[in-house]
């Protein structure tokens, strides 16, 4: 009989933020695969987790999903994490997922902490419907992807580097407007936690004259859909009367 894979988030800052299963569930693996053994150490030895670690991420993870694979169907118990919050988002678990799947393995991803979640909530902006877009391409397609972003009329999540933060905000008022609100995220679940509201432009200046320091998730509004552009249009004409 075939083991089974569970994906298990781990915390994104505070370390109470583990749940009581993802604690269960990496005491009772065989094996646990992690992006990085020398940080995953850390939380495993602060919960007395003392199982077998073994390295598994974007540089190896065609190497040894396979592998991996074979010794779930061998019977095993396999739980990946990564650095922070849940494998698969921004974070190898993808192809170790897909890989299982498509040989019938059982695939529990459990719930837990996520960087995005926490960051569109706290905004202030819609979230009842959101696109999770990651990191933007650094390069070769940026421009492309922004401008077919300027017309999405869902809020908008993206990760970014503190480095790249400034530039981001620049390019996003140049495409979409620069009095679009957004919200910048940082540290979140961290002592340093911090959430800056405003426009684009707004926030664009402040970070180009002030450089973030941690990890970084920007939520930016959806642009104005049919509807909001018909609304606002006779409430102009109404004004006029």
């Amino acid at each position: 009989m075939s083991g089974i894979l569970y994906i298990v988030p781990t915390p994104v800052g505070n370390l109470e933020d583990m749940t009581l299963r993802a604690i269960r569930v990496l005491k009772e693996a065989d094996l646990i695969l992690a992006e990085d053994t020398r940080t995953s150490s850390v939380l495993l030895k602060h919960y007395d987790i003392h199982g077998r670690l073994q390295s598994h991420h974007k540089f190896n993870e065609h190497k040894t999903a396979s592998i991996i694979k074979d010794r779930i169907l061998a019977g095993e118990t396999v739980a990946l994490i990564s650095d922070a919050g849940t494998p698969g988002i921004s974070d190898p678990g993808f192809l170790l997922a897909r890989t299982c799947a498509e040989e019938g393995i059982i695939v529990q991803t459990l719930p837990g902490p996520t960087a995005c979640i926490p960051a569109i909530v706290s905004s202030g902006l819609p979230c009842d419907r959101f696109c999770f877009e990651g990191f933007l391409p650094v390069k070769k397609g940026r421009q492309t992807l922004l401008k077919t972003l300027a017309t999405e009329t869902r809020t908008m999540v993206f990760y970014e580097s503190p480095y790249r933060l400034a530039k981001t905000l620049s390019q996003m008022a140049e495409f979409f407007g620069g009095d679009r609100e957004c919200s910048v995220a940082r540290e979140i679940s961290k002592v340093h936690e911090e959430h800056r509201r405003g426009t684009l432009s707004e926030l664009a200046a402040f970070y180009g004259a002030n450089e973030p320091k941690g990890e970084i998730v920007l939520v930016v509004a959806g642009a104005p859909s049919k509807k909001d552009k018909r609304r606002a249009s006779d409430g102009e004409e109404d004004g006029e009367d």
